[in-house]
């Protein structure tokens, strides 16, 4: 098991979550190909024609200033950078990547469904401290220790403790670089909110197993011994490794979240 962090599905909540920053920001008709005579590879659809949850743009009510125009995708990193630990405090600092936050974070949120993430893409570092694992013997069963839970209490207190006024303002403020962002990932048709409703979906269907999670070491990673949680996503089997209590809380944050920025049922 690649004991890649929690900091994966934080980078979902940090794409909502920059509310202070936008106080910053206050003060040729040529005709088409005759196709190839080959059939061609079908072609993947990336959204539908209108986005099924849009995103009202940010506006401030009389009297509280004006917002000026968001800077450019490829220099909003401070702006965001300020905003990140404007929300979260400082210690988020050390955390962060240099460059390319915003692009880093869209590619990580995209990437929470799929089996792994490419540590070059995440937006933030690895937790301090090492994966533990307990072992019944020199040979096994291993198991997944609960040692491990404390590691994510400090992150996890970061998200429970946020705004989510604020988060969900902040989000709409940064909307457009991250739609931009997102068509620059490789869906110039998608919607970058439609997308996070469904990676906000597919997290909240993690399936909530029993403990002690059995693990196996086929080589030099551990995986989980159960094949149906191995065959999870990258994003839910970060919400089994950081321990049930964890998981309810984040569950929680982000079923909120969906209600704010999602289209109501009907």
């Amino acid at each position: 098991m690649d004991d890649t962090e929690i900091k994966w599905l934080i980078a979902l909540l940090l794409a909502a979550a920059a509310a202070a920053a936008a106080w910053y920001f206050w003060n040729g008709d040529k005709p088409p190909p005759e196709p190839a005579p080959v059939q061609q590879a079908p072609v993947e659809e990336t959204g539908p024609a209108e986005p099924l949850h849009p995103v009202a743009p940010l506006e401030l009510t009389p009297g509280e200033g004006e917002l000026v125009a968001l800077p450019p995708l490829g220099e909003s990193d401070s702006y965001f950078a300020l905003a990140l630990l404007d929300i979260f405090g400082p210690a988020l600092e050390t955390l962060l990547a240099d460059e390319a936050l915003i692009d880093k974070t869209v590619a990580t949120l995209d990437a929470l469904t799929r089996d792994r993430i490419a540590e070059k893409i995440r937006p933030v570092g690895r937790l301090s401290g090492n994966f533990i694992v307990t072992a019944a013997g020199d040979n096994g069963p291993y198991y997944l220790s609960p040692e491990n839970y404390d590691r994510y209490k400090p992150l996890v207190n970061m998200v429970t403790d946020a705004d989510l006024d604020e988060l969900t303002a902040t989000y709409r403020r940064f909307y457009p670089l991250m739609q931009e962002a997102f068509a620059q990932l490789g869906y110039p048709d998608g919607y970058f909110n439609d997308r996070v409703v469904a990676v906000i979906d597919h997290l909240l269907a993690t399936p909530e197993p029993g403990e002690p999670i059995r693990l196996v070491q086929p080589h030099v990673l551990y995986e989980f011994a159960d094949p149906e949680l191995e065959a999870l996503s990258g994003g839910q089997k970060l919400l089994l490794r950081m321990g049930p209590e964890h998981a309810a809380k984040v569950k929680a944050v982000l079923a909120d979240v969906r209600t704010r920025i999602a289209r109501p049922e009907r």
